[in-house]
Order: structure tokens, then C-alpha cells, then sequence
């Protein structure tokens, strides 16, 4: 059983926002990212039994910013 699930989380092209698991097949999106978390919590829910479910979710915001010079 792993102790925690780490996503990454990006604001999507398309608006609001994509979570990616990080060593699971688990990808989610939502238009706010309080609706993110959620869905999230349900993905993992989802893929997991139980008895192997972590007990932490992280989520890892990754924001990306051109800066011209």
C-alpha cells in the first residue's frame, strides 16, 4: 500500500484544469480547481480498492510563464 499519490496539476489549454498521477494511469480534469479536487478524491476512489487506497493525495501545481526580454 503506498502512503500517498502525487498528481501534477496544470491549467489546461482549453481552461481550467488537468491532474496526472505520477506512476499511476490515473488523469482527471475540472473547470475550477475546487471541482479538481474532487475529482481527484473520486479518481483515486475509483482506481483503488480499499485495502490498497493511499491516505494522502497531493497535488503538485505546476504554472508556466513566458517572460519576453
Amino acid at each position: 500500500m503506498e502512503k500517498e499519490i502525487i498528481f501534477i496539476v496544470e491549467e489546461s489549454k482549453e481552461g481550467g484544469f488537468e491532474a496526472k498521477a505520477l506512476g499511476f494511469p490515473i488523469f482527471t480534469e475540472a473547470e475550477t480547481f475546487e471541482d479538481l479536487k474532487k475529482m481527484v478524491q473520486d479518481a483515486v476512489v475509483c482506481h483503488f480498492d480499499e485495502a490498497s487506497r493511499p491516505k494522502v493525495i497531493r497535488l503538485h501545481m505546476v504554472r508556466e510563464e513566458l517572460l519576453n526580454v
